[in-house]
């Protein structure tokens, strides 16, 4: 007996033939598959990709799958993959990867991985790359700065933790806002009334959230949003001296902060280093929290608190997106607040 899902096919197939849905028009949707023959997501899916595969259907970003338009000639070879264009280490980059894979296996896709290095021209040639060999579908952790390529795909894309504004593709996101505003709220809950953060990226919309989060936390409570302190400027690409001569500016002053909010794993790692060759304990002296865990090991023993974002979730989400064209959708999933006492905070904003 055929399996499910290419009884589905072959059904869809007959439709075609039948010519009751032509170009111009949107075909089933997997929800209507789903509908019309009593069968799961999954099964669905993987039968619209198996046609889309075959050259029978076309997706358009942004419009839908539609009937492929019948030219001379020799069908297009296709192939069932989706690319994966991300840059980073860490259990971030690790946790997206594995989502992104785990659910490509169970939809039967080929993945090609990319790594753009944390570099906007290297990204841009994967892209093209990624274009050119054919795949069906992108996922892209994007790097700080604006994708001209990006603005020119025609296949279907969907961004990961952060998006490109002025381009209107499917996103995956974290709430970050939740990241900045929750951290911030909790720390002032402990007595904190000081925080300065210590930035990596600034050009990207993940890290702009977080910051509104925070500085919005802070209104809630009465407490003054002070420029030195919360100004969206990089510690973690400024040289070694320059790194210490910040935190000892930001120490030595009348008023100091007494948490230091690090954007994530590797500036927590950094600056208990550079705090330490500065003569500071930590915790004692001054406290390390963390937006999140990427990093080169668990920072939960150096931090108050660090946020933890569902990365496998991420990953997964994004090769469903792709696998479902419609208009451009944002999926925001929470976040996980950690706590040196152990404490697990769930938190989910609408």
């Amino acid at each position: 007996m055929l399996p499910k899902y290419e009884q589905v096919k072959r059904e869809l197939l007959a439709l075609v033939a039948q010519g009751s849905h032509t170009p111009d028009r949107p075909f089933i949707t997997q929800r209507g598959v789903c509908e019309r023959y009593g069968v799961s997501t999954t099964t669905a899916i993987r039968a619209l990709n198996d046609l889309v595969a075959d050259g029978v259907l076309v997706r358009q970003q942004g419009r839908g799958t539609f009937v492929a338009e019948r030219t001379a000639g020799p069908e297009p070879v296709r192939r069932r993959a989706v690319a994966l264009v991300i840059h980073g280490q860490g259990p971030v980059k690790e946790g997206i990867i594995a989502g992104v894979e785990s659910r490509c296996e169970e939809l039967g896709f080929e993945l090609v991985l990319y790594d753009s290095k944390g570099s906007l021209e290297l990204q841009e040639r994967a892209l093209q790359r990624a274009v050119d060999s054919g795949v069906g579908g992108i996922a892209l952790y994007p790097v700080e700065g604006s994708s001209a390529v990006l603005r020119e795909l025609e296949l279907p894309v969907v961004l990961i933790d952060r998006y490109q504004p002025d381009v209107p593709t499917d996103a995956v996101l974290a709430d970050q806002y939740a990241v900045g505003y929750e951290l911030t709220a909790y720390l002032i809950g402990l007595g904190h009334r000081r925080m300065a953060a210590l930035w990596g990226e600034v050009d990207a919309t993940s890290v702009r959230d977080r910051l509104s989060g925070h500085q919005q936390a802070l209104r809630a409570h009465n407490l003054p949003i002070r420029p030195d302190l919360t100004a969206l400027t990089t510690h973690q690409f400024l040289t070694p001296d320059a790194r210490k001569a910040r935190l000892a500016a930001l120490l030595e002053q009348a008023e100091p902060p007494t948490v230091l909010l690090c954007s994530d794993g590797f500036i927590v790692t950094t600056a208990a280093r550079d705090l330490a060759h500065l003569g500071y304990e930590v915790p004692g002296d001054i406290e390390l929290a963390g937006m999140d865990d990427a990093g080169p090991a668990s920072i939960l023993p150096l931090t108050l608190a660090a946020a933890s974002l569902p990365v496998h979730e991420m990953g997964r989400t994004a090769v469903d997106l792709l696998a479902d064209p419609a208009p451009p959708r944002n999926v925001v999933l929470p976040i996980t607040l950690h706590t040196r006492k152990s404490t697990y905070l769930r938190v989910v904003h609408s």
